[in-house]
């Protein structure tokens, strides 16, 4: 079976700040793996976030994600929380 991609959310993290976030009722059989990207200010250079995500089980057969993302710079940055299911 094909990888499902997608954005779950988008969102701006203010400068040197840190958003927290959280997506539930995810199937627990699902091996979802998560990434986070900044959308702007478009900058080549020097990492702009760094992320990390944490899990709980909210039901017996659900999961809940929760995602936070710091950002690494001196101004307010706007990303998007994507994910891709890497099976169903």
């Amino acid at each position: 079976m094909a990888v499902s991609v997608g954005v779950q959310f988008s969102g701006a993290v203010g400068a040197g700040g840190t958003g927290r976030w959280f997506t539930h009722s995810w199937p627990a059989a699902w091996h979802v793996t998560w990434y986070v990207v900044p959308t702007s200010p478009i900058v080549d250079g020097p990492a702009q976030l760094e992320w990390k995500v944490q899990a709980t089980r909210q039901a017996a057969g659900l999961i809940k994600y929760f995602i936070e993302v710091k950002n690494l710079t001196g101004v307010a940055i706007n990303i998007e929380a994507r994910y891709a299911i890497l099976n169903r």
